[in-house]
């Protein structure tokens, strides 16, 4: 939405100032959950991690299981090939044929010892990953706990705040298309460039708030006169007065009381 109206100096500084009030209670509510919807965030990974761990484990089980399964059919087929050629042996004509029987009955059983072999050594690898699904599950079951917890607590934080979140947002929302572009965008730059969220300060002892530095009196007077943007020199902030701040800070109390 267009702003209708050209503000003055003075009505923007004001404008800025309450955007910066409302933006610092934003700032507030944000701290009371600090890193806690990160730390779901992460839990939210870590599960869904582990629960795909969890399902490629199973898939190599049922493989494993599968793989056993093959090599006791194979085992059932040599064996039934060892009494096939025992059986040949006794009709044979020559030792010949005799040898040559008892060869594929050894090969037979070389080929069962292997199997055999394999399903021990695959019984192994079954028993490893059953042990790794059960430790897998348990920490899975842990973390979905620990997640569970984390999003309760802050679903409580949520409750508490939502509502005065979104009414400062659509609040901030106001002030923001009262405000020129250009300006704006130069709030929220500085906004974004110091570490507290403090665009907009006043004069507090003869220095801009949080800052040791002190503003030379003709910009105090300046600054007091209200006849232009003045930022300071050291932080790049921009600087009201303390009365402008004062009235400011009480009007926007009242608006936050209402919450």
């Amino acid at each position: 939405m267009a702003n209708t109206k050209e503000l003055n100096v003075e009505e923007k500084l004001r404008a800025l100032y309450d955007l910066q009030l409302i933006h610092t209670r934003i700032d507030e509510i944000t701290n009371v959950r600090g890193e806690l919807p990160l730390e779901v965030e992460d839990l939210e990974d870590e599960v869904a991690g582990l629960t795909a761990r969890q399902e490629k484990l199973k898939k190599d089980l049922e493989l494993i299981e599968d793989q056993i399964k093959a090599k006791k059919n194979a085992i059932e087929d040599h064996q039934t090939a060892i009494k096939k050629y025992a059986k040949q042996q006794d009709s044979v004509r020559n030792n010949r044929e005799f040898n040559s029987l008892a060869k594929e009955i050894e090969f037979q059983e070389l080929e069962i010892q292997l199997a055999e072999k394999q399903i021990k050594e695959l019984k192994a690898s079954m028993e490893h990953k059953k042990e790794t699904i059960t430790n897998s599950k348990e920490k899975l079951e842990a973390k979905q706990s620990h997640l569970k917890h984390k999003k309760a607590e802050l679903s409580d934080i949520m409750s508490e705040t939502e509502k005065e979140e979104n009414f400062l947002l659509g609040k901030a929302a106001e002030f923001e298309v009262l405000i020129d572009e250009r300006l704006l965008k130069a709030y929220k730059r500085i906004r974004g460039s110091v570490r507290n969220g403090l665009a907009v300060v006043s004069i507090e002892r003869g220095a801009s708030a949080g800052s040791f530095f002190t503003i030379p009196p003709q910009t105090q007077v300046e600054i007091a006169g209200r006849k232009k943007i003045i930022t300071d020199e050291h932080s790049g902030r921009i600087l009201v007065d303390s009365a402008l701040a004062d009235e400011e800070r009480e009007k926007m109390q009242a608006v936050f009381d209402t919450i």
